[in-house]
């Protein structure tokens, strides 16, 4: 029987595009790997260093992508691949109509209506609620939690509950890998605003945004840690005892992790994704980051959502159960099995 032998990434990383494409990525390639599958990446990684790291330990090769979509599909023929992963908004359709018409399977990665346009044999939209478009093929399609992608950094941090608290409570702020919308100057004052005593952990991801976050005034029991980017990130997270995360991607790895999480929607891809964590009380809603740059109310809102998430510890430990128990961890997994098993049925 047909089976996978070397399987690329087609995904992109940079400063204002993001890594999450490329992170939730690099996890798909860790269980490849593990079943003794090659990996290549075919991409750029924006000169991220951390990310850059990450996929030089796990030595996956990196191949420069062509912009044309029949080019991309000789050089797949070229390097003898298998299957493609497309993950990207950016990508055209023809790259997977075009890999196809090679025999090549093609398994897309897609946020909702982002990407759902791509031509491909597998479809994987790994948001809470996701379902296949008007006249996709159900059995073609991967939708929701169960099929999240986490990397062993996080899968080997997933703690247990319930939590042990701290005083003054840890919180961690992030907003992606890169923060390219710039949220944690918005929101950082907001925490602060509180007038709680907190430990702060922000992660300033230019030198611009830690300089901005290093000279905000703190209330007396207030500490202000400023950090870059970190691989180590679910390290952190765990030892802390709330998350401020953006609405992407990097949400689920949070809840993942079980640590209960306050959330913002950063950018408009994000508010599908967004308004139904919040609906199903996974995370506590702080607001959209556009309204919280323009709108007293919205500010002074989120303010007293986070006075009531620094206080109320009951409150965080369901958080964080509630976000564990939507999420295994074991997506990646699911996602492997059924690309191998439609790679095995168009080949046979």
């Amino acid at each position: 029987m047909p089976q996978l032998r070397r399987v690329a990434l087609r995904c992109d990383a940079s400063p204002t595009l993001g890594v999450g494409h490329v992170v939730r990525c690099l996890a798909l390639a860790e269980e490849l790997q593990a079943r003794g599958i090659e990996v290549l990446l075919l991409g750029d990684l924006g000169g991220v260093e951390w990310v850059e790291q990450l996929y030089a330990e796990r030595g996956i090769r990196q191949v420069a992508a062509p912009e044309r979509a029949h080019e991309l599909a000789d050089l797949a023929v070229q390097l003898t691949v298998d299957a493609v992963v497309l993950d990207g908004y950016g990508l055209p359709p023809q790259c997977g109509v075009q890999l196809r018409a090679r025999k090549i399977t093609v398994l897309a990665i897609v946020d909702y209506q982002f990407g759902a346009g791509q031509s491909a044999d597998l479809y994987v939209d790994q948001n809470l609620g996701a379902e296949p478009a008007a006249g996709q093929d159900p059995g073609g399609f991967l939708a929701g939690l169960d099929y999240a992608l986490f990397r062993d950094s996080v899968l080997q941090h997933r703690r247990g509950l319930p939590l042990t608290t701290r005083s003054p409570p840890r919180v961690l702020a992030v907003f992606g890998g890169t923060d390219p919308f710039g949220a944690s100057p918005t929101i950082v004052p907001l925490l602060l605003a509180t007038g709680a005593p907190v430990h702060l952990i922000a992660v300033a991801a230019r030198a611009e945004l830690g300089e901005a976050l290093r000279s905000l005034p703190t209330e007396s029991g207030q500490q202000v840690e400023v950090v870059p980017p970190a691989r180590n990130l679910p390290a952190i997270a765990v030892g802390c005892d709330l998350v401020i995360s953006a609405a992407g991607s990097s949400i689920w790895e949070m809840l993942c992790l079980g640590v209960p999480c306050a959330v913002v929607c950063v950018v408009d891809n994000q508010r599908d994704g967004y308004r139904r964590i919040v609906a199903s009380a996974l995370a506590a809603p702080i607001g959209l980051l556009a309204e919280l740059r323009e709108q007293p109310r919205a500010r002074h809102i989120a303010i007293d959502r986070l006075r009531v998430l620094l206080s109320d510890a009951p409150l965080r430990a369901q958080l964080a159960r509630s976000g564990q128990l939507a999420v295994d961890g074991q997506g990646r997994a699911r996602v492997v099995d059924a690309l191998a098993a439609r790679h095995r049925a168009l080949n046979s």
